[in-house]
């Protein structure tokens, strides 16, 4: 009689009725989101925070070129003493005191510039006084050496190297920005997964050996069908939780959105200071708008399908071995001698992924890793936002579900001798008997 859909019964209702589990599914997103919160209202109220800026300008050449913005008064003060000038900034509580000193040549000021201040200022305020005064002194020194820098910005041109394939496939360096970002992205969600919910399976296979429920069970059910029981409803768990946290979290970033006021899509620089970029610098809105046409550009259908079909099969493979981990033990400290074993192809999945995708995606190690099924679902995944055949995928996969049976037919020989043993640490020696049996 086939008892798997029980064992997968038993097994999923087990793990979502736990108090640790209930626990972990409802504190995990308060906290995370609290975390979140947190640093998004700091960041509002640093954002609101407004700065005030003395200059003291005795060369006459830079002072004019401060706008006082939402976030950051510039007060442009009389001639006066430097300590004077001082006092007076330290007596209003001002941000701090640019001082520059009165030379006539442009060299001569350029080096003697100073900012003064109570505590140490950002490194963004100290960046955006250096730009201004820096484009400034550049358009002085033009204009002192006959140069006409109305003509020289009338004649920048922006270059921009457009990309297509043979097939006519056009391209670009933001579309190769965001595919990485996204393969990153979806082949590390992978390595978590794997590493979070395949040490829970193992920790229950070590919990049911060592209090002997497990061999009331194993005398009326497949050493087998007990496995997969355990991998597919602890699977089903994981998913279950991880359902529970977009859906939990997505409600509670709302309703900390509503009550707090606290935009976490908005961004962390202020409009006005995004949209005085945008004017400075016509590249910005043009790599902006590239990166939004980049998003288009995805083939979000083939990723959510690979990464569906890549994501089971690649847990489930890695779950297998979980589980005859499990089985050969008799403690969780005893796994530590064959977790390297499992954790270093995951580990060198991602370094393949992020440094050879990201030169190369469709280069000789990159494809050979994403057909080795200890690393395929990580490498395939992180290649297929660049454009993978599909013949290249299929075959991936084939390879990968074959992987799989074989490892559950070599788990479960691990498994059906190991479960019952106690008391005595197997090496890797014993181990290979076991198969033999």
């Amino acid at each position: 009689m086939n008892h798997l859909p029980l064992i997968i019964k038993r097994e999923y209702l087990t793990k979502v009725r736990n108090k640790s589990f209930i626990v972990m599914t409802i504190l995990s997103p308060i906290i995370m989101i609290a975390l979140i919160s947190i640093v998004a209202y700091l960041s509002q109220l640093n954002n609101e925070k407004v700065r005030t800026i003395n200059i003291l300008d005795e060369s006459g050449l830079v002072g004019e070129i401060f706008k006082s913005t939402d976030h950051t008064t510039y007060n442009i003060l009389p001639s006066m003493d430097l300590q004077d000038a001082k006092t007076l900034s330290k007596e209003s509580e001002a941000y701090g005191l640019l001082y520059v000193e009165g030379f006539d040549s442009v060299e001569d000021v350029s080096k003697h510039i100073m900012f003064y201040s109570e505590d140490v200022p950002s490194l963004t305020v100290i960046s955006d006084i250096e730009r201004k005064i820096e484009n400034e002194l550049t358009h002085l020194n033009m204009q002192n050496n006959g140069v006409n820098v109305d003509m020289i910005e009338a004649s920048r041109a922006h270059v921009e190297v457009f990309q297509e394939s043979f097939e006519g496939e056009k391209t670009s360096k933001t579309d190769s920005l965001v595919k990485l970002i996204f393969g990153i992205a979806i082949g590390y969600l992978l390595f978590m997964f794997i590493i979070i919910y395949g040490n829970m399976i193992m920790r229950s296979v070590i919990e049911e050996k060592t209090s002997r429920i497990i061999e009331v069970i194993i005398s009326s059910v497949k050493p087998v069908q007990l496995m997969l029981g355990k991998i597919i409803g602890t699977s089903l768990a994981g998913i279950t939780q991880f359902a529970i946290w977009l859906v939990f979290g997505g409600l509670l970033m709302t309703i900390v959105s509503l009550v707090l006021g606290i935009s976490f899509a908005e961004s962390p620089m202020p409009q006005q200071e995004i949209m005085e970029m945008a004017a400075q610098n016509p590249d910005f809105t043009f790599y902006f708008e590239s990166f939004k046409k980049a998003l288009t550009n995805l083939p979000l259908m083939n990723i959510i399908f690979a990464f569906i079909l890549f994501f089971i099969s690649g847990y489930l493979l890695y779950s297998s071995l979980y589980v005859a981990i499990g089985a050969a033990v008799d403690s969780e400290t005893d796994t530590q001698q064959f977790m390297m074993p499992i954790i270093m192809p995951l580990i060198l999945a991602v370094y393949i992924g992020i440094f050879t995708v990201i030169e190369d995606p469709h280069g000789t190690i990159s494809t050979i890793f994403s057909f080795i099924p200890l690393t395929s679902p990580v490498v395939m995944l992180m290649r297929i936002p660049f454009g993978v055949p599909l013949w290249q995928q299929l075959l991936s996969l084939l390879i990968l579900i074959a992987s799989f049976m074989f490892t559950v037919w070599f788990a479960a020989k691990i498994y059906r001798v190991g479960i019952l043993m106690y008391g005595k640490k197997p090496s890797y020696k014993e181990i290979i008997k076991w198969i033999k049996y």
